[in-house]
């Protein structure tokens, strides 16, 4: 059968392995799993880039950050390229998004019929402090990290049950309607603030969480990486006490998420398009959650660049593992298959993947460009093998199969083995990109945008914020400003 809708659920920050269905032993995901079974579960998917920004826009479009130019948080997607969003909508389908896009207005003709509840980048501008990358400054929100974990509603978790209530509205006017749809629903949890409601939060006990991974090691060793931390800054603010309750948190919030899409996932039931609806579940981006003394994302280890996606639906396979790597840009060239259009795409479609043998030679790709770096970080990964290239450093190589924690880089040794993937790794990036002319373009377009933000200091000193506003307080600081964001 051939699925006549598309309903895409999306989260934020929510890491691969933190889910049942991935096999992990605590974080409780039932609903899920539940869609899991009855689909295909990709066990090596990736972000296009670890940064919700760039990412968004790299979903919408279905291409690369490098070929988009989307490069960071201050540089979103304004709807001049075509997305899949328009494609599908111009074929003749409903195409609505209800919840978090962080795309650069809603004055923009993103593709969308229809735009419920849009979060989008503050401003219409987003967050210019990434932007400088040549002289990192002093970045002052880190503490709020750790001072928001504990029990409570946050204006997160408020949010996503509007978006919530909203899709199951939606759904349900959907019934026996002829036109077909395609529906991308979009919640912030478990983004932090790690403030989780009590119900979800007493479901992990602080005391009974695993401690991260290389905790106590004395952070990262490599020189970029070493940039990348010190800018955040996030993990000196956690000790042994407070990053267990951070991890019961963000489960919490994981738990409270999954809540949220078996409700979304009971309502297309109810409507009775579920038997003709293909549905994706996937994340922006993972979260480090302490493991390498990292908080949040912006690396390419797995906890980061790696995200979680479930299909399930006409034509997939029941119970399917795939370990074939997928990506995000994979969603549009599934739009377009879902739609039945010919359209050319970076990615394939998910669908096929689901239904084909699994092909450990298909390169996954990942690449950064944001704030606290300070140069063009590019990922590659094949079989077991991850090449992670800096322009200008040294490069890391991790075997997964033996090392999935990746805690050692081999980089460094001269056995035939390793010199050998690490050719087949620089050569796979080089077939993807240049990262050298990539990373010249970035900074140049990057300079750029600083200066038609006015200066460093206008960057420095605009739209301070840890974690970006809900449209709700948006408008409040727009009527506190007089209207000026």
């Amino acid at each position: 059968m051939t699925p006549k809708n598309l309903l895409i659920l999306i989260s934020d920050e929510h890491r691969r392995d933190a889910m049942g269905c991935m096999g992990h032993p605590i974080v409780k995901t039932p609903n899920l799993d539940a869609l899991a079974a009855r689909g295909a579960v990709f066990e090596n998917a990736y972000t296009p880039s670890p940064m919700c920004v760039p990412t968004r826009a790299a979903l919408a479009t279905g291409d690369w950050v490098h070929s988009i130019r989307n490069w960071d948080s201050a540089t979103p997607y304004d709807g001049s390229r075509r997305s899949w969003m328009h494609v599908l909508r111009d074929a003749g389908r409903d195409v609505v998004s209800i919840g978090k896009l962080h795309f650069r207005s809603g004055e923009d003709d993103n593709g969308f019929s229809q735009e419920i509840l849009p979060m989008h980048v503050v401003g219409g501008i987003g967050w210019p402090i990434g932007l400088l990358r040549e002289d990192l400054p002093d970045y002052g929100a880190a503490a709020e990290l750790a001072a928001d974990v504990g029990v409570g509603e946050s204006s997160y978790t408020q949010y996503d049950r509007d978006i919530t209530a909203a899709a199951e509205t939606w759904l349900r006017d959907r019934a026996g309607a002829e036109r077909p749809w395609a529906a991308f629903v979009s919640l912030v949890s478990p983004h932090y603030p790690l403030t989780c409601p009590k119900e979800w939060y007493d479901l992990y006990d602080p005391a009974e969480m695993d401690l991260p991974v290389g905790y106590g090691a004395g952070g990262p060793k490599h020189s970029e990486l070493k940039n990348v931390a010190g800018f955040w800054d996030y993990d000196r603010y956690f000790d042994e006490t407070r990053l267990r309750e951070a991890k019961a948190a963000y489960y919490g919030l994981t738990s409270f998420m999954d809540d949220c899409m078996g409700r979304v996932l009971a309502a297309l039931e109810e409507s009775g398009q579920a038997e003709e609806t293909l549905v994706l579940y996937v994340s922006d981006h993972g979260d480090m959650m302490g493991d390498q003394g990292f908080w949040t994302k912006q690396v390419m280890y797995e906890q980061s660049a790696g995200v979680p996606m479930i299909l399930a639906g006409p034509g997939v396979p029941e119970g399917r593992r795939v370990t074939t790597c997928a990506n995000l840009v994979d969603v549009a060239a599934t739009a377009f298959d879902v739609a039945d259009v010919d359209v050319p795409a970076v990615g394939v479609s998910l669908v096929g993947l689901a239904q084909g043998a699994d092909d450990p030679e298909r390169t996954g790709f990942s690449e950064y460009h944001d704030g606290g770096s300070t140069t063009g970080t590019f990922m590659v990964r094949w079989a077991d093998w991850k090449y992670v290239h800096y322009v200008g450093h040294a490069p890391q190589l991790f075997d997964l199969a033996d090392d999935p924690h990746e805690l050692h880089d081999l980089a460094g040794e001269e056995s035939a083995r390793v010199q050998d993937a690490l050719s087949d790794g620089a050569a796979r990036l080089r077939e993807i990109c240049e990262p050298e002319a990539v990373n010249a373009q970035a900074f140049a377009d990057q300079r750029r945008k600083i200066e038609a933000l006015g200066g460093r200091e206008a960057c420095l000193t605009a739209y301070l914020f840890n974690h970006t506003p809900t449209p709700g307080e948006q408008a409040e600081m727009s009527d506190a400003s007089g209207g000026s964001i």
